[in-house]
């Protein structure tokens, strides 16, 4: 008789889904046999709960992907949680992929702290987990490309903040405050210089045109203006998080 998904287990599967490329999910693949293995359940078994998690995105279901018949109570549930607080469901991730072992051991030994107390360095710990979170979110949901050049090499590559870090807690971890962008448009989007128009297009500051000579705009920048972004398979940029950075960050 099958036995119901636990909590901890949904919460394992709800990682999964958001550390694996969109399309990944199949049973073969070594992430979901590992998941698989650790908690006790079939490879299928994995490989249909991240289908169903899929299914509850309102990116997919805008593209005709509805909820699957089998998608539970449960897994409409842990999906809340983790858009309820994104940081703090990032931290019990770590808790449980520590408990089973699916992290290499010295990131575990590296990151148990963070249990044992809070203290500035427990902190810190916190920090770092939610970044690793936002990261690997981000980047597997654009398929390692950035949104804007559609450059695919890893080393180039940046999970941005829509809302900087610092001035949101609750968008820390979010990843529909993300963009994955490369180094160089990365940097222009945190100082202002580059944003995003109501349709996700690029536009740019007048102070980086008149900054920049007019080889390095034709190269880096005008070839892309007017032009949205290659969407993410999930976890699409939140509209209000780009409209406080326009309102508030962008240099007209």
């Amino acid at each position: 008789m099958a036995r119901n998904w636990t909590r901890d287990e949904l919460i394992l599967a709800m990682s999964l889904y958001c550390r694996l490329p969109f399309g990944k999910f199949d049973k073969g693949n070594p992430d979901v046999i590992q998941l698989a293995d650790a908690i006790d359940r079939t490879h299928s078994s994995v490989a249909m709960k991240l289908s169903n998690l899929a299914s509850l995105d309102p990116f997919h279901q805008e593209r005709g992907i509805k909820a699957l018949p089998n998608a539970s109570k449960a897994d409409r549930q842990i999906w809340q949680e983790f858009h309820s607080d994104w940081e703090g469901l990032a931290d019990e991730c770590l808790r449980l992929e520590i408990e089973y072992h699916l992290q290499p051991v010295e990131d575990a030994i590296e990151e148990q702290s963070l249990f044992e107390g809070e203290t500035e360095s427990t902190r810190v710990t916190k920090v770092r987990r939610a970044q690793r979170f936002f990261r690997s979110t981000v980047l597997a949901s654009y398929e390692y490309r950035c949104c804007i050049t559609k450059i695919d090499l890893k080393e180039l590559l940046i999970a941005s903040h829509i809302i900087p870090w610092s001035e949101d807690s609750a968008k820390r971890a979010d990843p529909h405050n993300g963009l994955c962008l490369n180094a160089l448009h990365d940097k222009a989007f945190d100082r202002g210089l580059i944003t995003l128009d109501e349709e996700y297009r690029l536009i740019y500051s007048r102070l980086l045109s008149e900054s920049l000579s007019v080889n390095a705009m034709n190269q880096f920048f005008k070839p892309y203006e007017g032009k949205a972004i290659q969407f993410p398979l999930r976890f699409r940029p939140d509209q209000n998080c780009l409209r406080r950075h326009r309102e508030h960050i962008f240099l007209t």
